[in-house]
């Protein structure tokens, strides 16, 4: 049996409509669970200045995903739809979006253990966890057009 009939009976594939539900899931996810940690962060301060920090986060996020993720959704969500009818469950981001999403993670690692302070953090998090919540919605009005027509 050769490789590549190996690798076509193992592949993990699914629907390319479900992808972008998983895609959508993930980016909700990490959005809320983003924001949460702002949240509690900032629900720790007992100052009068909690409220602005989170409302700067909140209006930054607006921008970020109005000027930035959506259109990374957009150009993601119709890479999805361009695929086979079943693709690999993994094929929801692109190998670059892979390490995008490593480097994410190792940059919010190390901000979280630095002397950063938590208020400007927390204006950090919740922008960048709202923006990816707003922009999550691309994915679920791509899959709804999808099964819809």
């Amino acid at each position: 049996m050769s490789v590549r009939a190996v690798l076509y009976k193992y592949n993990p594939a699914i629907p390319r409509r479900w992808l972008l539900i998983v895609a959508g899931l993930l980016w909700t996810s990490v959005g809320t669970m983003l924001c949460l940690r702002a949240i509690g962060w900032l629900d720790v301060l007992h100052d009068d200045m909690a409220p602005l920090f989170a409302l700067c986060g909140f209006l930054i996020a607006i921008v970020a995903h109005r000027f930035m993720l959506t259109k990374a959704a957009r150009r993601n969500a119709n890479r999805i739809s361009s695929l086979p009818e079943r693709a690999c469950m993994f094929a929801f981001t692109t190998w670059r979006g892979y390490l995008m999403i490593g480097g994410m993670v190792a940059l919010g690692l190390l901000l979280r253990n630095s002397s950063f302070p938590r208020e400007y953090l927390a204006v950090l998090y919740s922008a960048m966890g709202g923006a990816l919540v707003l922009s999550s919605f691309v994915f679920y009005y791509t899959y709804w057009s999808l099964t819809r027509t």
